[in-house]
């Protein structure tokens, strides 16, 4: 028999909590509290007239009156699913813990700046090309105070394709030759830009041979210095700088046109004011006197030009040291060591073209650009080797003033002496 209200069927029975319940089994941490009542009211009288007695719920199960509800109802236990809030209904979640969250956040920050700072310390290193042995040079000088870097720009037309030989006016002559010759000399007095005119008359010393390691005896012989270069590449322009200054090279850095070109293309060009029209047809330049940006293809007629100077070669090692300055300034700015879209594309171009000797590491080349920075916002002096005069095209140096200039250099003093 069925003693429940009309229309209601046995499955309404058990453990369903209404006809709009979605499962037959309550929530188990949510199970109801013991609920009594009193007897129940005859057949056909009390309140509910006629409705049979309702089962009593014990932890869900049984049956009883429907009199003295327990506190179980006035507990605020909230019956179903949802998240806890302020309003004092259901579970409290903690408030956010913001120190904690900071400094995790900050320590993670730390972390991936670090590895990538490492990561990318290794990747520089590796892409220098340190092919350049010092240790070949016999009969140094004796080291200085100060660092002293040989900078020497280089025809090489190495990585060029034909079209890119004929856009730039390289020509397609085979080796290489310097093309400049400069020594920077860095210390506690500012650093100190030299150009040493590849015209400059010099002697060849004794030297050893970089491939043959034989030891070639010195006869004398006077040659312009990029000559020396010529016959027996780095280690004898170094030998022969030596030689002839008594200075000690500390290192050597080499970059050929199209690594130069690269460079200024990669950093986004070059903003340099340029003291007068240039229109020479060997080098390519047709430049307009005033303050402008550069890019890489203009730059290198830039710097090659000389024979619409009326200086010729002076005049250009100006411009050269001019622009190198510029181009190491526009290097170390925010703009490109803060963006990584500019700053690995300029390291990579700069890296991979430079030929640097075999101790040469990231953290000297890093000082020789700021260095170089310093020349161009005037920490520093630039000067070409103080001159005599010429003989038979060769450039002769002022031997007092080169005296004295290297003393200077070499006691890392201020320099006071004046070039050409």
């Amino acid at each position: 028999m069925n003693d429940w209200p009309e229309a209601w069927s046995d499955d309404n029975r058990g453990r369903r909590y209404g006809r709009g319940s979605a499962s037959a089994q309550p929530e188990s941490p949510r199970v109801m509290r013991q609920v009594r009542r009193g007897q129940p009211a005859p057949p056909g009288q009390g309140a509910y007239g006629g409705v049979p007695q309702q089962p009593q719920y014990v932890d869900g199960h049984g049956s009883g009156g429907y009199d003295d509800y327990d506190s179980g109802y006035n507990t605020g236990q909230v019956y179903g699913g949802g998240r806890g809030g302020g309003d004092g209904y259901g579970p409290q979640r903690p408030a956010p813990d913001w120190r904690r969250r900071i400094k995790w956040t900050a320590i993670t920050l730390v972390t991936v700046l670090f590895v990538t700072t490492v990561a990318t310390y290794f990747w520089a290193d590796s892409k220098l090309n340190r092919e350049v042995d010092l240790s070949k040079v016999i009969e140094r000088p004796e080291k200085g105070e100060g660092t002293n870097y040989l900078i020497v720009g280089s025809d090489s037309r190495e990585g060029l394709s034909d079209e890119d030989k004929k856009r730039l006016r390289t020509g397609s002559s085979e080796g290489k030759r310097t093309d400049s010759v400069m020594i920077l000399h860095t210390g506690d007095n500012g650093p100190t830009l030299i150009s040493l005119p590849r015209d400059s008359n010099v002697e060849i010393p004794s030297f050893k041979g970089s491939e043959s390691g034989k030891t070639y005896q010195g006869t004398g012989r006077q040659v312009k210095l990029n000559a020396a270069y010529a016959e027996d590449g780095p280690e004898l322009l170094v030998r022969t700088v030596e030689f002839n200054t008594g200075l000690h090279i500390d290192h050597y850095v080499e970059i050929g046109f199209a690594g130069f070109a690269n460079i200024v293309d990669a950093v986004g060009g070059v903003e340099i004011d340029i003291p007068q029209d240039i229109k020479d047809t060997k080098s390519g330049a047709d430049l307009k006197k005033g303050k402008q940006t550069l890019s890489g293809e203009e730059a290198l007629a830039f710097v090659r030009t000389r024979y619409a100077l009326a200086g010729s070669d002076l005049d250009r090692t100006k411009n050269q040291q001019k622009f190198l300055s510029a181009l190491a300034n526009q290097v170390a700015t925010p703009g490109t060591v803060l963006n990584p879209f500019r700053l690995y594309p300029t390291m990579g171009a700069g890296l991979d073209s430079l030929i640097v000797d075999k101790e040469m590491g990231l953290f000297d080349l890093a000082d020789m650009f700021w260095s170089m920075k310093g020349v161009s916002g005037g920490e520093g002096t630039s000067m070409n080797m103080p001159l005599a005069g010429s003989s038979g095209g060769n450039l002769l140096w002022d031997k007092d003033k080169v005296k004295q200039l290297v003393n200077q250099l070499n006691n890392d003093e201020k320099v006071t002496v004046t070039g050409d």
